[in-house]
């Protein structure tokens, strides 16, 4: 399938902002919502996250704490309101390891992109989330690891972690914009991810995720029910080709899907 020509800001990797709907729904209830949504989340992290990291790690099996994640991460998209549209899954092999690169707008993304690719996957956060009682704890056991990007040694040992991870057979996803944009917004694409396909010679799955910033946009403090919409497109192959021009491919698919 043939696609348009990319745009001078997808050439030169700069911020792009898409028109937003403007919402007509009450922010009160919008408010309400939100709380909801972060109290089932400790709710969650307490009555499962506590018990299930005691018991697995007395019997050793911290590892299986991957399949407590992905149940939990599903409850608490369903709980959240969140009905989910996934696109594209006919482009992947099933026994093919990939790097997941997705835009970044909602917290509802990290869930969404864990558990709705239809593989195995392990993801790169902030380290923001090291401080989280019991997620962070637990992170490490479901191949998410957190990238300081103001420490250059440590993102590259995180980074090598996850080519591990790779090579064990599991596939990887990265926001690859390196924070949550504001609604709207595509930022620019950061190099890390990229490195990583490079690396470990996996093929580049770009991700489009919609409306999660309507329903839960950063600095909104309000969330909506509503279906987000994740369209996997078709994988890019990195051989013989340079980091940004990778970018500019990638970037340029997942622009061009979000501003259907």
């Amino acid at each position: 399938m043939s696609r348009k020509p990319p745009s001078k800001a997808v050439l030169e990797n700069k911020k792009l902002v898409f028109a937003v709907p403007e919402s007509n729904k009450s922010r009160l209830a919008g408010k309400l919502r939100y709380w909801w949504c972060w109290t089932l989340a400790g709710t969650l992290l307490l009555i499962v996250g506590i018990p299930s990291l005691i018991f697995l790690g007395i019997i050793n099996r911290k590892m299986w704490l991957y399949p407590v994640a992905r149940w939990g991460a599903a409850q608490w998209l369903k709980a959240c309101g969140a009905t989910i549209n996934v696109t594209g899954k006919e482009h992947l092999d099933p026994n093919e390891q990939y790097v997941f690169i997705s835009n970044h707008r909602s917290y509802l993304d990290t869930a969404t992109l864990f558990f709705y690719t239809g593989h195995k996957i392990g993801l790169v956060a902030k380290k923001e989330l090291l401080k989280v009682p019991v997620l962070g704890q637990g992170m490490h056991y479901v191949n998410i690891f957190a990238i300081d990007r103001s420490n250059p040694d440590r993102a590259k040992r995180s980074m090598e972690k996850a080519r591990k991870v790779m090579e064990s057979g599991s596939s990887f996803g990265v926001f690859a914009e390196g924070t949550r944009a504001m609604p709207g917004e595509l930022l620019p694409f950061k190099k890390g991810a990229f490195h990583l396909a490079l690396q470990t010679g996996a093929r580049i799955v770009p991700v489009a995720i919609r409306n999660t910033d309507m329903m839960m946009g950063k600095r909104t403090g309000v969330a909506y029910p509503g279906t987000i919409e994740m369209s996997l497109l078709p994988p890019v192959n990195i051989e013989g080709k340079e980091i940004a021009d990778l970018i500019t491919e990638v970037r340029g698919m997942v622009a061009e899907e979000l501003g259907k």
